[in-house]
């Protein structure tokens, strides 16, 4: 006796970029059952053109529902979707990434024989680097998704996992950490989550040099984890504690060295000096020696490495104090 069909949603948030178009092409094109509904959330703050000029693509056009969010960040914006349709199961997806031909169908495949106490099912992500010389600090960065544990890059939950919860913390106000938090209460409430055989390639957008310094306001979003659910949930969810603690450390002996020159204690000045001197430079070349070393990517790598650390800290300190405010009795979950 075959298993009987499983519904779901497909939730996408968007704030327009090129690629939305590219996924939900390779939606339409796919194989397996149809979504009951595919809500994409419009997270614009303004909207003055739609989405997509050409409309969206057949057969999966009469299935579209845009649904705005207004600009409040990604958590926000698929609680917005998901809450805005009705299906057994959500599958999240973010609108840079390409399913793969069968996606549907594994996905379908994934969830239909699952037990009542499984909240949720990872699909898998591939991520194609350059095949003719070695990977930038960026795209390394991007790489690592292949490893991260419940991102809902490709993620599907049980509705009523969604709703036992709450959905997403809206206080994430960043595509970072707010699918980690969301499977760790999900686990809390009794749930499992399991890992299925559907993928999806997630190709390395173009970027700036200084996108790696952007990239340091997720440390606030770390402080607040750190907040909801103790110093170990690193360990909850295999993610990767990185070199905030060097950071900090090298932004101190900045300090010192500073605070020494302006009030005259030479010693002072020149030890801090040197450990930043000494901190700085292993920084940057542990970022340049696995790379392709071309002139562009070492000076981006020399230049970023003396900013990253001081921004680091301060993110951190900034996002400890929030996340104080956040969390104190009293405060509003959104």
């Amino acid at each position: 006796m075959s298993a009987a069909p499983v519904s779901y949603d497909v939730v996408i948030p968007t704030v327009g970029r090129p690629s939305l178009q590219r996924l939900l092409q390779a939606l339409s094109r796919g194989r397996g059952p149809l979504p009951q509904r595919i809500l994409v959330v419009d997270d614009r703050k303004h909207a003055p053109e739609p989405l997509l000029q050409g409309g969206f693509p057949a057969p999966i056009g009469k299935l579209v529902r845009v649904v705005r969010s207004y600009g409040r960040g990604p958590a926000a914006a698929r609680n917005a979707g998901w809450r805005a349709g009705s299906a057994q199961w959500i599958a999240f997806v973010d609108d840079d990434v390409v399913p793969h031909a069968h996606w549907r169908a594994r996905l379908a495949a994934d969830i239909a024989l699952l037990m009542p106490d499984v909240g949720g099912s990872q699909g898998r992500i591939r991520v194609p680097l350059p095949p003719d010389r070695k990977a930038t600090d960026w795209e390394r960065n991007v790489k690592a998704l292949e490893g991260a544990r419940w991102a809902t890059a490709d993620m599907a939950y049980r509705r009523d996992a969604l709703q036992a919860v709450g959905g997403f913390d809206e206080r994430f106000p960043r595509a970072f950490r707010e699918d980690a938090d969301l499977a760790l209460r999900v686990m809390a409430a009794g749930y499992r989550l399991v890992c299925g055989r559907r993928w999806v390639l997630h190709p390395v957008r173009s970027a700036d040099p200084w996108v790696s310094v952007r990239l340091q306001a997720g440390n606030a979003d770390d402080a607040l984890m750190r907040a909801l659910h103790g110093d170990r949930w690193f360990a909850s969810v295999q993610a990767e504690r990185g070199r905030r603690t060097r950071h900090i450390a090298i932004a101190a002996a900045a300090a010192a060295g500073l605070a020494g020159a302006v009030s005259g204690n030479k010693r002072l000045a020149a030890a801090g000096t040197a450990a930043w001197l000494l901190g700085t430079a292993e920084f940057a070349w542990a970022r340049i020696a696995p790379g392709p070393r071309t002139a562009a990517e070492m000076a981006t790598m020399a230049l970023t490495s003396v900013a990253i650390p001081p921004l680091a800290a301060y993110h951190w300190l900034s996002g400890m104090a929030r996340a104080r405010r956040l969390t104190a009795p009293g405060a509003r979950l959104a």
